[in-house]
């Protein structure tokens, strides 16, 4: 059975920002998420939505994937949330990450969008990111 390349990117993109001691140092702990946690503690980051297309060519199946990563914090104005998101993007734009049933041909940064809950409590930030694998 073949895997999805989008879990094993997800897989290899949590190893790679858990390796790194400033950003789980900034997280307060390793405070990667599928999805939000009941009572966690900002700040974490969460993998958002993911849109994946399909990438073949003649020679080899292969993926194209937007991914969407999502830092919030509860600290007032933007500044915890911008600060982790810049340590995310400079840790994988262009990262060479080792996936499981994949080959990682290019990732890199898209873009970057902020905003506030309607209740004030949480900032987000979320950062696109564009990846394209093969299938081994």
């Amino acid at each position: 059975m073949t895997s999805s390349p989008v879990i094993a990117l997800r897989k290899a993109v949590k190893t790679h920002l858990l390796a790194d001691a400033g950003i789980v140092a900034a997280l307060g702990g390793a405070k990667i998420f599928d999805e939000a946690p009941r009572n966690g503690d900002p700040p974490y980051i969460l993998f958002a939505d993911a849109q994946m297309r399909d990438w073949s060519a003649q020679a080899s199946r292969g993926a194209e994937q937007i991914m969407a990563l999502a830092v919030l914090s509860t600290q007032r104005g933007l500044g915890v949330a911008l600060n982790l998101a810049q340590m995310v993007v400079d840790r994988l734009d262009e990262a060479p990450l080792a996936l499981d049933g994949h080959t990682l041909i290019d990732l890199r940064f898209v873009s970057l969008d902020t905003r506030r809950d309607q209740s004030g409590r949480f900032a987000r930030v979320t950062m696109l990111f564009r990846a394209t694998t093969e299938f081994l």
